[in-house]
C-alpha cells in the first residue's frame, strides 16, 4: 500500500506553508480546528523548520508583532473571521498571508473584500481543500458523529441541505488531494420505505456539482496520470444494517467493540507498562505510528495471537538477553502471559517494548471477554441471522429457539442481548409488536429499548408486521455465497461479509448493477472501469519481454467510497483487503467510525426530541473572544532616572521653577501642594505664606496681567 492519505495531507500542508514563507521567517496563526488538522498529520518540528518562528492560536491573547508577517492557517467560520478582523484592526502583524482549509462562504469572502483595512494587510489568499482527517492510510473521517441524526432524524429536515453541501465539499477535498476527478455512482435502494432513501442521490449531485466547479476554476485538475479514471461511490448506513450489530472477530474490530477506549482527538487505551522499576499505568495511543498494530489489525484474532507469539519468539532469538527457557515460555496457551512478564526485562528497547505491551494487553483482554461473555455461542447465532445460512451453508432453521436459548445465558451482556434481538427482527423482516415486548422481557431488558429496534425503520428496515401480513422476503443486493470457502470451518464465526465488500468485488469485474448504483452523469463506457490501462493498438504495444522493470508496474485505479452516517471497522477491513488482492487502491471516507455501542445509542436517539440531542447547530454559535477587541492600554510613562530622584545619594538639587516632585513620594496628584505654590522662589525650608484674603484677589489678577504683557519683551529705557 504505497499511497497514504496521511502522507498526502502532510505534504500538502507543509508545501503550502513553505511556498508562503519562501525563506522569510513568519509566525503561523491557527484556530482550534485547523490546529487539530495540522497536528493529526504533521509534527510541530516540521512546521517550525518551514521558516515559522512560532505557532499561535488566533483565539488566544497574543503580543503584537508589527514587524513580522503572519501566515494564517484557518477554518472559514464566522467567529474566526471576527478574530481575523480584530487582528487587522489592531494591525497586529506586518502583513497577512491567508490559507483556508476550505472555501469560505460567500458572505465571509465579501466581508473581507469590502474591508479596506483587510485589503491593505492581506498579502495572499489561498484555499486548500483539506478539511478532512486521515485516520489511517486508506481511512478518512470528518470527525462528525452528529451527521447521523442530521441525516436520519425526522425533526432535522431543515438542516439536511446545508449539511450535505458541507459534506460534499469535504468529499471533493479528498478527491482533490488524491488527484482524482472520478466517475460518481450512488446507492439507490430497490424498494425504499424510509424518508432518507434519497439521501445518496442528493449528496452525489452536490458532490458532482462541486467537483465540476473545481475543475472549471482549476485547469490543471486533474493532474496528468496514467492511472485509469477513479470511481466515487456514495453510500449510506442503510445499505447494510447487519454490519454494525455483528460481533466481528478481527483484531481492530474486537478492540473497538469490547475494550474501553478513550476516543477524542486520539484513540487511547490505558494499560500497565512493566519495567525494571515496577509497573506503571500509562495511556497508549492507537494509531498508524504503531507498526505492530498496523500489521495485525485486520487479522482474525486467532491469527493475531499466533503471529504475535511467533514474532515475539523471533524477537527473543534476535536478542541474546533472553534464555532458551524464555523462548520456550513464549509459546503455548500461556504465551501471552509469558511474553507480558518478559517485557519487563527490555529496558533497552523501550519503543518496541511498549508497542508489544500495548498489543499484548489488548489481545489478552479481548480474549478474556471473548470467553467470559460466551461470544462464540452468541456469534454462531448472529452469523445465521445475518447470512440466513447455517455453518454448513444451508438455510438456517429454528432461529427463534436458538435466540431464546442464547438470551437465557447469564453470561451474555445486556447490550449483546439487545443486538441479538435487533438482528432477529431484521432476519424476520419484522415481528408482531407483542412478540418484541416478549423478547425484551425474556432478555430482562427495559421496554424502552424497543425504541432502538423500531427506529431501524428510519434506515429502511421492516421491524413490525401484522398477524395476517404476507410479505415476500427482500432479496439481498447481491446473491448469497452458498459454497463454503476452503477455510470456512476455521472461520465459521466470520461468515458474514459486509455489503460494501460485495460492491467492491462486483466493481472489480464490472458487474455493479446500474439500477442499484446509477451514475450521476456519463455512461458506463465513459467510466473506464473495465479498462485498467489506457487503450493502445497491438502495433504500438511493446512485447512483454521489452518492458522495463518500472513500466511493468500496473497503474492502480483509485476507488473512493463515502459512507454517510458512519462506517464500521469491518467495512474498513474490506477496503484494505480489496486493495491488497487487486490492482485498486480503495479509500473509505465517512463522517465517523462507529462501534456497535455507538450505533445502538444513535439509533435510539432517533426517537428523542431534537432538543434532547443538543446538536451543535442548535447551540449558540461560537463567538470571538472579547479580549481580542479590547483597546490596548496606553504606554506607561517611564520612571525618572535615579539621578533625578530626591533623597537619592548624588541626586541633583531641585531647581526652582521646574516640575515639583510629589510631596512625600505619594502616588496621589499633588493638588494641595499646587494650590499653595508660589512662582517666587524662597529659601528651602521656609514656610509657605498664608493664603491671600478674598479681597486682594482682584488686585493680584491685575498685577498678573501687567506682568504678562511684558513677559517676553524687554522694557524700553
Amino acid at each position: 500500500m504505497g499511497v497514504s492519505l496521511i502522507d498526502i495531507q502532510r505534504d500538502l500542508i507543509l508545501n503550502i506553508i513553505r511556498n508562503t514563507t519562501r525563506g522569510d521567517w513568519k509566525v503561523l496563526i491557527t484556530d482550534e480546528e485547523s490546529r487539530k488538522l495540522i497536528d493529526n498529520v504533521v509534527k510541530e518540528d516540521d512546521v517550525l523548520d518551514s521558516n515559522i518562528t512560532n505557532i499561535e492560536r488566533i483565539e488566544d491573547r497574543r503580543q503584537a508583532q508589527p514587524d513580522t508577517d503572519a501566515v494564517y492557517f484557518l477554518t472559514p467560520k464566522p467567529h474566526i473571521i471576527d478574530c481575523l478582523m480584530a487582528d487587522f484592526e489592531r494591525r497586529r502583524y506586518k502583513g497577512a498571508f491567508l490559507i483556508w482549509t476550505t472555501l469560505p462562504a460567500g458572505p465571509l469572502r465579501e466581508r473581507l473584500e469590502r474591508s479596506q483595512m483587510s485589503q491593505q494587510q492581506i498579502r495572499s489568499f489561498k484555499v486548500m481543500h483539506l478539511d478532512f482527517h486521515p485516520r489511517e492510510s486508506h481511512l478518512v473521517t470528518f470527525k462528525d458523529p452528529w451527521s447521523f441524526p442530521i441525516l436520519f432524524h425526522s425533526e432535522c429536515n431543515n438542516l439536511v441541505k446545508h449539511h450535505m453541501e458541507e459534506v460534499a465539499e469535504k468529499i471533493v477535498g479528498v478527491c482533490v488531494a488524491l488527484g482524482e476527478y472520478p466517475i460518481i455512482r450512488y446507492y439507490r435502494p430497490r424498494a425504499p420505505t424510509h424518508e432518507a432513501s434519497v439521501l445518496c442521490s442528493h449528496l452525489a449531485r452536490f458532490a458532482q456539482e462541486k467537483l465540476d466547479m473545481y475543475a472549471q476554476y482549476n485547469p490543471d485538475f486533474p493532474p496528468p496520470s496514467n492511472r485509469p479514471r477513479g470511481a466515487l461511490y456514495i453510500t449510506d448506513r442503510s445499505m447494510d444494517l447487519f454490519a454494525p450489530l455483528l460481533h466481528e472477530f478481527t483484531y481492530q474490530a474486537m478492540v473497538h467493540d469490547l475494550l474501553r477506549l478513550q476516543e477524542g482527538d486520539k484513540v487511547v487505551y490505558r494499560t500497565v507498562i512493566a519495567d525494571e522499576n515496577g509497573e506503571e499505568e500509562k495511556d497508549m495511543e492507537i494509531s498508524d505510528k504503531d507498526k505492530i498494530w498496523v500489521e495485525y489489525r485486520h487479522r482474525h484474532m486467532k491469527d493475531t495471537i499466533d503471529k504475535l507469539i511467533s514474532d515475539f519468539q523471533k524477537f527473543i532469538a534476535d536478542n541474546p538477553h533472553f534464555t532458551n527457557q524464555d523462548a520456550a515460555n513464549a509459546g503455548g496457551m500461556n504465551g501471552l502471559n509469558a511474553i507480558k512478564d518478559m517485557m519487563a526485562g527490555l529496558p533497552q528497547f523501550q519503543q518496541t517494548k511498549e508497542a508489544y505491551s500495548l498489543n499484548i494487553s489488548m489481545a489478552q483482554e479481548c480474549m478474556d471477554i471473548f470467553q467470559k461473555q460466551k461470544l462464540p455461542d452468541l456469534a454462531s447465532v448472529e452469523q445465521c441471522l445475518a447470512t440466513g445460512l447455517d455453518e454448513e451453508y444451508k438455510k438456517a432453521k429454528n432461529m427463534a429457539d436458538q435466540v431464546i436459548r442464547t438470551l437465557d445465558e447469564d453470561a451474555v451482556a445486556s447490550s449483546d442481548r439487545l443486538r441479538l434481538i435487533a438482528l432477529y427482527v431484521l432476519y424476520r423482516e419484522g415481528i408482531l409488536p407483542a412478540d418484541l415486548t416478549k423478547l425484551l422481557l425474556h432478555a430482562q431488558l427495559p421496554l424502552e429499548d424497543g425504541a432502538v429496534v423500531r427506529n431501524l425503520e428510519s434506515l429502511g428496515a421492516h421491524t413490525t408486521r401484522g398477524l395476517k401480513d404476507k410479505r415476500e422476503p427482500t432479496p439481498p443486493l447481491f446473491p448469497r455465497k452458498t459454497i463454503p470457502l476452503a477455510d470456512a470451518e476455521e472461520y465459521a464465526l466470520s461468515r458474514y461479509e459486509p455489503v460494501l465488500k460485495e460492491v467492491l468485488e462486483e466493481h472489480i469485474v464490472g458487474r455493479v448493477p446500474q439500477d442499484i448504483f446509477p451514475y450521476t452523469k456519463g455512461s458506463p463506457e465513459d467510466s473506464g472501469m473495465n479498462d485498467l490501462a489506457p487503450a493502445s493498438s497491438l502495433r504500438s504495444a511493446k512485447p512483454t519481454w521489452a518492458k522495463s522493470k518500472s513500466s511493468s508496474v500496473e497503474p492502480r485505479q483509485r476507488i473512493i467510497v463515502f459512507m454517510a452516517g458512519g462506517a464500521t471497522y469491518s467495512e474498513a477491513r474490506a477496503c484494505y483487503e480489496i486493495t491488497e488482492k487487486t490492482s485498486r487502491d480503495v479509500f473509505l471516507v465517512t463522517s465517523h467510525m462507529m462501534n456497535p455501542g455507538l450505533y445502538l445509542r444513535q439509533i435510539g436517539d432517533l426517537s428523542q426530541g431534537r432538543r434532547n440531542l443538543r446538536l451543535p447547530a442548535d447551540q449558540p454559535p461560537p463567538k470571538a473572544p472579547a479580549h481580542l477587541f479590547e483597546k490596548p492600554e496606553p504606554p506607561k510613562p517611564a520612571p525618572p532616572p535615579a539621578g533625578l530622584r530626591p533623597g537619592v545619594p548624588g541626586a541633583r538639587p531641585n531647581i526652582p521653577g521646574g516640575l515639583p516632585s510629589r510631596p512625600g513620594g505619594s502616588g496621589m496628584p499633588p493638588t494641595a501642594s499646587m494650590a499653595n505654590m508660589s512662582l517666587n522662589s524662597r529659601p528651602q525650608g521656609q514656610p509657605a505664606p498664608p493664603p491671600a484674603p478674598p479681597g486682594k484677589h482682584g488686585k493680584e489678577e491685575k498685577e498678573k496681567k501687567k506682568k504678562k504683557h511684558h513677559f517676553f519683551s524687554s522694557s524700553k529705557s
